[in-house]
C-alpha cells in the first residue's frame, strides 16, 4: 500500500467515523432533548473534552514539526487495524450513546427519576460512551500515523478519569446499593478486564 492510499484510507476513515458520530449525537440531542428529565445534582466537572484539546492544541504550536515527524509511523498493517479499531469504536460508542437516551449530559449529572443501567452496553464497561470515544482516538492515532496522536490519547485518558471519578462519586451518593455491587461486576473502561474488588463505601450522612 503507497503512501497516497494509505492518506486516502485515513481521510475516510476518519471522516465517516467521526462524522457518524457528530451525527449520532446531534440526532439523540433532537430526539431526547424534549424527554430529558430535570437535572437534581450537577458537578462542577464539565466536558472533559475541551480542556484535553487546549493542551493538545498548545503542544502542537509549542513542539517544532520536525519532532513530530521524526514520531510518525506510516505502516499499512498498522493503518489497517486502526481502522478495524476505530469502526468498532465508533459502533460501540454510538450504541452506548442510544441506550443511554434521554439521561445523557455533557456534565456529570443525576437527573430525576434517574436509573442506573446496567443492560446492554453498560454491561460490558461501566462508562461505554468514554470506551468509545478513547478506542477512536486511539484508532484515528494509528490509521492516521501522526505522532501528535502519541500525547493527545493519554492526555485525554488522564482527562476522562477524572471526570469519571467525580462521576462515580454521584452514582455512589445516588446508587448507595447498587454501584457498588455494579461496580465489582463490570470493568471502569476496558472490556474484560478484571474489576477491582473494593470494600462497600457509604456517602457521608447515608
Amino acid at each position: 500500500m503507497t503512501t497516497d492510499q494509505l492518506t486516502l484510507l485515513a481521510v475516510i476513515g476518519t471522516a465517516a467515523c467521526w462524522g457518524a458520530l457528530v451525527l449520532a449525537w446531534l440526532l439523540g440531542a433532537i430526539f431526547y432533548e424534549p424527554q430529558a428529565p430535570p437535572e437534581r445534582t450537577r458537578s462542577w466537572f464539565g466536558s472533559a473534552l475541551w480542556p484535553g484539546v487546549a493542551i493538545v492544541v498548545a503542544l502542537d504550536f509549542a513542539v517544532p514539526r520536525s519532532a513530530w515527524n521524526a514520531v510518525a509511523f506510516h505502516r499499512a498493517w498498522i493503518a489497517i487495524l486502526g481502522l478495524v479499531i476505530l469502526v468498532a469504536a465508533t459502533a460501540f460508542a454510538v450504541w452506548a450513546r442510544l441506550a443511554l437516551g434521554a439521561m445523557w449530559s455533557a456534565a456529570p449529572t443525576v437527573k430525576a427519576g434517574h436509573q442506573l443501567r446496567t443492560g446492554g452496553p453498560y454491561a460490558v464497561t461501566r462508562h461505554p460512551i468514554y470506551t468509545g470515544l478513547l478506542a477512536m482516538l486511539l484508532g484515528t492515532g494509528l490509521l492516521v500515523g501522526d505522532g501528535r496522536w502519541l500525547v493527545a490519547f493519554p492526555v485525554f485518558v488522564v482527562f476522562v478519569e477524572i471526570k469519571l471519578h467525580v462521576e462515580e462519586r454521584l452514582m455512589l451518593a445516588e446508587f448507595p446499593d447498587e454501584y457498588p455491587r455494579y461496580r465489582t461486576q463490570v470493568p471502569q473502561l476496558v472490556p474484560g478486564l478484571r474489576p477491582v474488588r473494593r470494600p462497600p463505601s457509604r456517602p457521608a450522612g447515608r
